[in-house]
């Protein structure tokens, strides 16, 4: 049975989006890119909000563009985590979302809790679930298995919650993992 995951930058304050809604502020370099792209290796499916979605379509293109800061092995890193994400399934929950742009991808207009447990339990990949509306409504259904949340070095003193409010769970660390660049990834486990 394939797990359903909820992996997330945040920031040390607890917000993925800045008050502007930007994630311009979390840190992207060498270490975290392959982190990121090891992570996507298990992943056969992701489920995605309309604003996440939006996001990620980037990473259908062939080559992803790089900044100027990132070095050859970034930019081979990045076009390998292109092309997991390409290979992935995807569905997108969206009421208003008229069409896709990306293959593999399908959109959902309502969050079926029954259909996320067979699809589950059909799986031979973990599934990632994006964004912190459509996690909310997985994590109070009971139905995500694990939190993957990178902490970053930055307080943001508000935006948008990486975590849902109103919902209390018991969390059991699996692991953890410092970066070169402050950043502190934590992987826990949804105790049920």
């Amino acid at each position: 049975m394939a797990k359903l995951i909820y992996p997330i930058n945040v920031s040390l304050d607890g917000y993925m989006e800045d008050e502007n809604g930007t994630i311009e502020w979390s840190i992207s370099d060498d270490e975290l890119s392959a982190f990121w792209t090891d992570f996507q290796r298990p992943i056969g499916t992701y489920l995605y909000g309309r604003g996440m979605y939006e996001s990620m379509v980037y990473w259908e293109t062939d080559k992803p563009q790089t900044s100027s800061n990132f070095t050859g092995d970034q930019s081979d890193t990045m076009s390998e985590f292109a092309q997991l994400w390409q290979n992935a399934e995807k569905i997108v929950y969206s009421r208003t979302l008229q069409e896709v742009s990306s293959a593999r991808t399908r959109i959902a207009r309502e969050f079926n809790p029954d259909a996320i447990r067979k699809l589950k339990e059909s799986s031979r990949a973990d599934i990632t679930i994006g964004g912190p509306d459509l996690a909310k409504q997985a994590m109070s259904m009971g139905l995500v298995d694990e939190c993957h949340l990178l902490v970053h070095p930055i307080i943001l003193g508000g935006g948008m919650r990486a975590l849902p409010d109103n919902l209390r769970m018991q969390l059991q660390l699996l692991s953890e993992r410092s970066f070169g660049n402050g950043v502190v990834h934590l992987h826990y486990r949804i105790v049920v």
